[in-house]
């Protein structure tokens, strides 16, 4: 049991702890004071700052311009005074002294404005105003004056508006340091005008390299206001254009457009001048250049279907297969690459023959290749992929690989889905220019004509191709198909993605009308217009602007037949016909050239003798004709 004396001693120490609570009594209590009196100065001080603003604007709107200056100076002299470490203090006083200044800016350009506009004419109080807030309104006025002049010389605003425009602020208060030099600078202004026009035009286009030689060239021949002016747009433009005109520049490394690599990187070296890249990129591209000359001989056209992918399949005797003369193999088409190569062949684009920016008169083009080159066009016949063909051997589709490149896809006699850049003709082209890059003129690669029967690139990308798809598929003992609108559409953004990689690498596409139609030559005008307008609206519309025709079989439409002419408003200004000899003429709005195809029954052509040796040619993979 525990027993509690009545009695309470306080000890020593206690009496000490009763000291200490007394004195943090005291203590507590002057800090509440100093915080009652901290809070109200605060108070004090955050409401006369929101009250300065409007204190501000109302001097002006009430005409006393000396009491407005008087109070943004003040804060000025406070912002200029203030400590380092008291920022956060600062930074409502300069946003103080911004609102300021935007209100008199505000009213300022309004009056700038009306003169401009309505040939305002400034009235007393006006004047008074822009006189009296000094520093304020001389700083916009400024700027103005500056403006309205750099408009000038861009041809955005007129002299004699120029002119009333400094006939009315000049007079006032000190504006007359600013507007006396302008005006003393109006006529060199407005002769440069149209150069300096011829300028901003090419900046605006995204002709950065032009722009910058233009402003230099001006800046060259003005000091003052305009050579001022050009330094200023060559820093912004140098600014801007760096990042991507390298990386376009390294992109066209990539692909091959040395030619055009060169010229770039040369232009970028001579207004970055000091660029280490630049000058390493340079030296890349001429690495694979050599001398240009125009060319004025024959040209070249060779044409291929898809190719045999797999010569198990499209030679085995235990499958009756199709008619593979119709059809060279991968390892023919390479070797026709080699022997043009060997003979100095190099790839070129037809629509450098050409200029197409009237879309009414087609002018001539003298075409350019490397001294001692000839030019070859590759163009791939109606690569549709029909399941007819399945049994041929060739590709079922195109598709892209993980590195984004294009491939060729086939079952193969084992039954295994084989991908592969080899298995097609664009893949092996690519491939080809990869190893031998003179082989190209400036990344020229080849020509992909689409119709849309049955299949755009192995893909059905429209209802109206389904049925002629299951007619195909059912031939070949094939399941059918039944896509919904969601897999056509699937498949119309696959066919895009390729073509984009396609046209990226040097591709140009053509339409060899949708439903490849046998005999354009015999066929009626409403029956070809129909065909176009499929054509355009389900497989034109996945490739852009397109302005090649291949004629199927080569039976094409003279140029002034009306149906021609009909071809060419929708577009269409190079036509490619069938013949084994190179011809190519130009028309009325439109170039003409004839292809001749390649198949294992032409080969042995003896046109072809220049191209490519025969013997060589011949894949060791098929059968030995009999009686051979």
């Amino acid at each position: 049991m525990t027993v509690f004396s009545s009695e309470y001693h306080v000890g020593d120490d206690e009496r000490k702890g009763g000291k200490n609570y007394y004195a943090a009594a005291v203590v507590c209590s002057v800090m509440l004071i100093i915080l009652g009196i901290t809070t109200f100065f605060v108070g004090r001080k955050n409401a006369y700052e929101i009250d300065t603003v409007p204190s501000f604007e109302a001097a002006i709107d009430e005409g006393r311009y000396d009491e407005a200056l008087e109070i943004y100076r003040g804060i000025q002299d406070e912002v200029l005074k203030a400590s380092p470490e008291n920022q956060e203090n600062n930074a409502v006083k300069i946003q103080m002294l911004t609102d300021m200044e935007n209100i008199v800016r505000e009213r300022v350009d309004s009056l700038c404005d009306r003169i401009i506009a309505s040939r305002y004419v400034l009235t007393a109080s006006d004047i008074n105003f822009l006189n009296s807030m000094k520093e304020l309104t001389s700083s916009v006025v400024s700027e103005r004056m500056y403006g309205i002049c750099e408009d000038f010389l861009l041809g955005n605003i007129e002299k004699p508006v120029v002119m009333y425009f400094f006939e009315q602020l000049s007079p006032i208060g000190n504006f007359a340091a600013t507007a006396n030099p302008l005006l003393r600078e109006l006529d060199f202004i407005e002769t440069a005008t149209g150069d300096v026009q011829t300028a901003e035009s090419a900046f605006n286009e995204g002709d950065y390299i032009s722009a910058v030689k233009k402003y230099t060239q001006v800046d060259q021949n003005y000091d003052g206001f305009v050579g001022d002016y050009c330094d200023k747009r060559v820093t912004t433009i140098k600014a801007l254009m760096y990042e991507p005109m390298m990386a376009e520049g390294e992109h066209m490394l990539q692909t091959s457009k040395f030619y055009s690599a060169e010229q770039l990187f040369s232009d970028l070296a001579v207004i970055f001048p000091e660029d280490e890249m630049i000058k390493s990129n340079l030296l890349t591209a001429t690495s694979y250049t050599s001398e240009v000359r125009e060319y004025r001989g024959q040209i070249e056209v060779i044409c291929v279907r898809s190719l045999i992918a797999d010569t198990d399949i499209a030679f085995s005797s235990r499958i009756h297969a199709g008619d593979t003369g119709l059809y060279l193999t991968t390892y023919e088409f390479e070797k026709i690459l080699e022997n043009l190569y060997e003979r100095d062949y190099v790839l070129v684009d037809p629509e450098n023959l050409i200029d197409m920016s009237d879309p009414t008169f087609l002018l001539e083009r003298n075409l350019k290749v490397p001294k001692g080159k000839k030019p070859l066009i590759v163009v791939i016949e109606n690569l549709q992929y029909s399941a007819s063909a399945y049994n041929v051997g060739t590709c079922r589709r195109l598709v892209l690989n993980d590195e984004s490149q294009v491939c060729g896809e086939y079952v193969n006699a084992a039954g295994e889905t084989v991908v592969s850049r080899t298995a097609e003709a664009i893949g092996i082209l690519d491939t080809f220019v990869e190893k031998h890059p003179e082989f190209t003129y400036d990344g020229a690669k080849g020509i992909v004509s689409v119709s849309g029967y049955e299949a755009c690139f192995g893909y059905v990308v429209s209802r109206d191709e389904v049925d002629d798809r299951n007619a195909a598929l059912s031939a070949a003992n094939m399941p059918q198909i039944n896509p919904t609108a969601e897999e056509i559409q699937y498949n119309r953004d696959r066919v895009t993605e390729i073509a984009n990689v396609l046209s990226d690498n040097g591709w140009k596409f053509a339409n060899c009308t949708y439903s490849y139609i046998q005999d354009c030559t015999n066929t009626e005008k409403p029956v070809l217009i129909e065909d176009t307008e499929k054509w355009l609206e389900q497989i034109g519309s996945l490739f852009g602007e397109v302005h090649m025709l291949v004629y199927p079989n080569g039976n094409y439409i003279p140029g002034k037949d009306d149906r021609a002419v009909y071809f060419k408003n929708h577009g269409f200004r190079i036509f490619f016909g069938g013949g084994a000899s190179p011809y190519y003429t130009y028309g009325d709005n439109y170039l003409y050239l004839d292809r001749a195809m390649m198949s294992y029954v032409t080969l042995n052509r003896k046109v072809y003798e220049e191209l490519f040796d025969y013997k060589q040619i011949i894949d060791p993979a098929r059968p030995v004709p009999e009686g051979t």
